[in-house]
């Protein structure tokens, strides 16, 4: 049996969550969780990002509900959206990541620069050939590469998820930083054979909730199931550890 140990992926009303902070903590604690993440959308999305003015508030609120759960450890990350034109390819300024304890980073639609109206009509089928599939993939992977190798990610949301990508050219980008790619239980990234794509570099992988509401904080067991199924060592999964308890 394996129990999860950190949820690092979870958001709350100051993006679109559902949760507050303290809910998505309480939840967190009554799963056993030792580690918590609070990481909502980039600024940059433009229908529910978090406003920049919030970041500080943020803080402050995490703050005070470790003091309420002190058993648990409390994180203020961010799930910055991978963009182009920024002087780091993303949606948070160099200057701002200072105000985070680490920084998660995904593709998403609904931002500015991100390609999103060539990945949208991707996928969903509209005006496919090869030629233009293959473009796109070359155009988002050199996008999210070079957000990885021009910052300190700690985790790479769902890769692969809402445009094509390559895995193995990111999966390098991300093992040459030490970039942990994320198996999502909320998005079906990545897939059971991008984790063996992935897996083929030295490159770690965690599993993550991606929760917007209090109750999925902490669910891993489909992220483990595709683990599994990818014939994945567990070990490279660095929020899983082993335990003959029922979990």
């Amino acid at each position: 049996m394996y129990r999860m140990t950190f949820d690092y992926h979870t958001h709350t009303p100051y993006s679109h969550g559902k949760g507050t902070i303290e809910e998505n903590v309480r939840e967190a604690v009554s799963k056993g969780l030792r580690e918590i993440a609070i990481s909502d959308h980039g600024p940059g999305h433009l229908t529910y990002g978090v406003k920049r003015s919030d970041f500080p508030k943020m803080r402050a609120e995490i703050d005070e509900v470790q003091k309420k759960y002190p058993q648990i450890r409390i994180w203020m990350s961010v799930e910055a959206n991978t963009v182009c034109g920024t002087v780091n390819g993303l949606d948070v300024t160099p200057e701002e990541i200072g105000m985070f304890d680490f920084i998660l980073a995904g593709y998403h639609f609904g931002v500015r620069n991100g390609y999103c109206l060539a990945n949208w009509t991707w996928k969903h089928g509209i005006g496919n050939s090869a030629g233009r599939t293959q473009a796109l993939t070359v155009q988002n992977t050199d996008m999210v590469v070079n957000a990885v190798m021009n910052n300190n990610l700690k985790i790479l949301t769902h890769p692969g998820d809402k445009g094509p990508f390559d895995i193995a050219e990111i999966a390098r980008a991300c093992a040459a930083k030490g970039t942990w790619m994320e198996i999502s239980t909320h998005h079906p990234h990545l897939t059971v054979e991008e984790i063996r794509t992935a897996m083929k570099e030295d490159v770690k992988f965690v599993i993550s909730s991606d929760a917007h509401n209090p109750e999925r904080v902490g669910d891993y067991l489909g992220g483990l199931e595709r683990a599994e199924a990818a014939g994945l060592e567990l070990s490279r999964i660095v929020n899983l550890e082993e335990t003959e308890e029922e979990v």
